[in-house]
């Protein structure tokens, strides 16, 4: 294998906070490319959400290994000028900031194009850029609501409140970031012209619903009634919780997950085998598979129900190691639930070296997991953990040209730190 990242030699200027954008620059470092992480001089919001050390937090080093951090005021007069210095040697920015502020502080696209004609500008906001929603600020819980993500989960709390799970529109987001860079590297490479790429949680919330978004004209008479049915809803007062439970899908038995003796399993069987093999293991009978099989049917919904009781009951009844063992045996997909503190000694996660140790410069030894893919020449090798803030502002300002006198004077400014 080689020791070279495929990005080595792509140096990234990050403007961004939280997830999404920090995710991205993260997989960007992880595949090679020198990236400085911009962040105020009080650091940037997750660095300092639940800090277990003076500035640290585990979320932040979650998402920031393998960076380099300059910790600068933008909002000072002669911060754009330091700026526009480093964008000379740059290839890739990636900001995240409120739509409105990256005009307000000099560091769009279009000014920092002057600079570098061929700069890659990948540019994240909530809602897109144009729309009646484009200057509203955003985070992944605004935006499940927003996108039907929320809706689609059907789930509430014991108050009746929606709620959501993991960060995912934030997460995948991330992820598409990542990829856009790399696209436009590559047309770059081709073609010698950089671009703008726009993005956000929005679209990817959309994206990763699937099925559930406007598709053939089977979808028309589902999709009328349920809009009938929302309008009603506000027309009525019909309480959100109670709407949920009219609308909730019935709980099939062959895609879940089942509470065990000790614990819970999960299952997943889409195909007509799979679902006969769930069938066997069980030793039930079930008419999911007949030909005239109509979930939506009164009859049909009433036996799913019977059917779904059924299994439950059988299930709780035996452990987890169980219920794996007997599900494996006729071969359906199958695992116990976990936590993901339990995986880190896993021989699943250490025999495919899923698991990487870092050294932070602080808080010591870290776990994290590995960077999300396997090169056969490509060296994917992350060597240091997140930086504390401002680490390496004085070397990042001195490689690009900045003499020791103009650093301090900066220091004295407060301009960086």
């Amino acid at each position: 294998m080689s020791n070279i990242g495929p990005l080595s030699g792509i140096r990234v200027l990050e403007f961004t906070q939280i997830i999404a954008g920090p995710l991205s620059c993260q997989l960007l470092a992880d595949l090679g490319a020198d990236v400085v992480k911009i962040e105020p001089l009080q650091g940037e919001p997750w660095r300092l959400a639940q800090q277990f050390i003076p500035q640290e937090s585990k979320t932040y080093q979650a998402l920031n290994r393998g960076k380099r951090s300059l910790a600068i005021d933008l909002r000072h007069p002669d911060a754009k000028a330091i700026i526009y210095r480093l964008i000379v040697d740059i290839d890739v920015v990636v900001i995240n900031y409120r739509p409105d502020v990256p005009s307000k502080l000099g560091i769009d696209y279009e000014e920092l194009r002057k600079i570098k004609p061929d700069i890659i500008y990948a540019d994240n906001t909530a809602f897109g850029r144009e729309g009646p929603w484009a200057d509203r600020p955003g985070y992944d819980i605004v935006v499940q609501a927003a996108s039907g993500l929320m809706a689609g989960l059907e789930k509430i709390d014991d108050k009746g409140h929606p709620t959501v799970g993991g960060a995912v529109a934030d997460y995948t987001t991330g992820y598409s970031i990542a990829l856009g860079v790399c696209a436009a590297l590559f047309f770059r490479q081709q073609t010698g012209q950089g671009q703008k790429i726009e993005t956000s949680l929005l679209i990817n919330a959309l994206n990763i619903q699937g099925q559930s978004m406007e598709l053939p004209a089977a979808d028309s008479v589902e999709r009328t009634a349920l809009l009938q049915d929302l309008a009603d809803r506000k027309k009525n007062g019909i309480d959100y919780a109670q709407f949920m439970k009219n609308h909730q899908r019935v709980r099939q038995i062959y895609y879940r997950a089942y509470v065990t003796k000790d614990g819970a399993i999960a299952i997943g069987a889409l195909s007509t085998s799979l679902r006969a093999k769930v069938r066997l293991a069980l030793n039930i009978e079930h008419n999911r598979d007949d030909p005239d099989y109509d979930a939506k049917k009164p009859k049909q919904i009433k036996i799913d129900q019977n059917i779904t009781e059924l299994v439950e009951s059988m299930i709780r009844e035996n452990t987890s190691d169980h219920w794996e063992k007997v599900f494996e045996k006729v071969g359906v997909p199958v695992s116990s639930v976990h936590w993901v503190q339990e995986l880190t000694d896993h021989p699943q996660i250490q025999a495919n070296k899923y698991i990487i140790d870092l050294e932070h410069d602080l808080s010591g030894p870290q776990r994290m997991a590995a960077p999300p893919w396997k090169m056969s020449v490509s060296s994917l090798d992350p060597a240091t953990a997140s930086p504390p803030l401002g680490r390496d502002t004085d070397d990042i300002l001195k490689t690009n040209g900045f003499s020791e006198s103009e650093i301090e004077i900066l220091k004295q400014k407060n301009i960086i730190s």
